[in-house]
């Protein structure tokens, strides 16, 4: 097997696309194509199914590219392992979170420790979260849910709430807290399918019987305090993301089990990897400081 051409069909697969595999690589579009081809020629099978806009893996295509992630994960893994990264002189750490704010506390102490990491930071629900870790995409995630499988490695981060946010010209606007019933009827501004802000939400709304009226569906956090404050609904957001906003009052819910658990997941296999493991000796430290011993399980 020719680990070059592996390496091509892995670059391509992606980024979805020869040439942005190209520029990534630093190699021609020219070459990549050509590698990938002799790689389907000598093994009688199509990989990509190429479009004017792109390429989509096959099925076979899919099921190598599961392969490869796992491969050139471990490659990187040795070669950061041989290169030095025991001590943490240097290395990359890939993070994925639900929240910017959840998980820069964190790398922040682990750079002041150990001055010559990089890091790169991608930023979804907590589906998407638990996605990149599977996926081999990220080496740790930061997520407002515990996971139940074997593959995932998971330890308790601090507690959050939920809290609600209105424009200071609403009627709530001199509030300080609400009762659940009165959201009954109430436009409401909510993160797509997958947030565990929204999924917490809709539960404590269903198990009061509490109807809102229409209900606006969006991707970001940025987007749910533009629609609030453009009134197109009440919004919902952990208390550890608010921020001061001079139209914006932030108020909490009185009668509702708003309280959210954060964990810090990664590959169970991947857990003992110096970096991973120090990013886990952190996540530790702030737990201890911050639940109580008996929820540090």
């Amino acid at each position: 097997m020719n680990i070059t051409l592996l390496h091509a069909f892995h670059q391509v697969a992606q980024e979805g696309s020869f040439t942005r595999a190209g520029i990534a690589g630093g190699v021609s579009q020219s070459t990549l194509s050509a590698q990938v081809r002799a790689l389907e020629v000598a093994h009688s099978v199509n990989l990509f199914d190429r479009r004017r806009r792109g390429v989509t893996l096959t099925p076979i295509g899919q099921n190598l590219f599961s392969i490869t992630t796992r491969l050139f994960a471990a490659e990187d893994e040795a070669a950061a392992l041989l290169g030095g990264a025991r001590t943490l002189t240097h290395g990359h750490l890939r993070v994925a979170a639900d929240s910017a704010n959840h998980v820069m506390p964190l790398l922040v102490s682990l750079k002041r420790d150990h001055p010559g990491l990089t890091f790169s930071l991608r930023v979804g629900n907590s589906a998407d979260v638990l996605q990149q870790i599977i996926d081999y995409k990220a080496d740790v995630g930061v997520m407002a849910k515990r996971v139940s499988d074997p593959r995932i490695h998971s330890l308790p981060l601090r507690m959050d709430r939920l809290v609600l946010f209105v424009p200071k010209s609403h009627d709530w606007g001199y509030r300080t807290h609400v009762l659940m019933q009165e959201l009954n009827g109430r436009p409401l501004v909510v993160r797509e399918r997958g947030s565990i802000t929204r999924e917490v939400f809709e539960n404590n709304l269903s198990e009061a019987g509490i109807r809102p009226g229409s209900v606006m569906e969006v991707q970001t956090r940025e987007a749910v305090q533009e629609a609030v404050i453009a009134g197109f609904g009440i919004g919902i957001v952990f208390e550890s993301e608010v921020r001061d906003h001079a139209g914006l009052h932030t108020l909490n819910v009185e009668n509702a089990s708003l309280s959210v658990k954060e964990y810090v997941i990664c590959l169970e296999e991947r857990r003992r990897v110096p970096l991973v493991s120090s990013f886990l000796d952190i996540a530790e430290q702030v737990a201890r400081a911050s639940l109580p011993l008996e929820e540090i399980v």
